[in-house]
């Protein structure tokens, strides 16, 4: 080591209340995965022999892989309960618009936007199935729950995919 080892702690440090930030981002639906990769790339530019680019790398491919969980997980769960790819669809612009709903409609943020987002995929789902496919109530309903399902379950997969990726980012201090 040619560095001070205060710096590796300073670092470690560093991803350490990143980690734990971006653990309360998600929940909050905001992007604490991404926040976590920038720091990761500021800190492998202050020192390039703490934190190296493979390193930064990694963490982009937890984060880009989160978000594409996160963005079709509501049209695999409509799919999978007997959903078209019309419903599928209706299922992510459901999630995007009830999640935006929700923020403004609910007045709790993190409640609201994440309640919203698990609506908005289920009614998304629901409506296209019901209007465009014209499936019965019954199927539509049946698609529009694992919609619903696939959005919450989606939360804790970036959640856990999150944390995982804060573990990476404090142990690569010290690799």
């Amino acid at each position: 080591m040619n560095w001070p080892v205060w710096e590796v702690w300073v670092i470690a440090s560093v991803a350490l209340f990143t980690g734990i930030a971006a653990a309360v981002f998600v929940v909050l639906t905001l992007p604490g995965i991404w926040l976590m990769t920038l720091v990761s790339a500021l800190c492998m530019w202050w020192r390039p022999e703490v934190i190296s680019w493979k390193a930064v790398l990694t963490l982009a491919i937890f984060a880009a892989t989160a978000e594409l969980v996160e963005f079709f997980a509501s049209a695999v769960g409509s799919k999978k309960l007997g959903g078209s790819k019309r419903g599928a669809l209706g299922s992510i612009v459901g999630t995007i618009v009830g999640a935006l709903a929700g923020t403004f409609m609910i007045p709790i943020p993190v409640l609201g936007t994440i309640t919203g987002g698990i609506i908005g995929a289920g009614l998304g789902a629901v409506v296209v199935e019901r209007t465009i496919v014209q499936q019965t109530w019954k199927d539509s309903m049946k698609s529009g729950s694992g919609a619903a399902a696939g959005r919450a379950v989606s939360i804790f997969v970036k959640l856990g995919l999150t944390i995982v990726a804060g573990l990476f980012f404090i142990v690569a201090a010290f690799v």
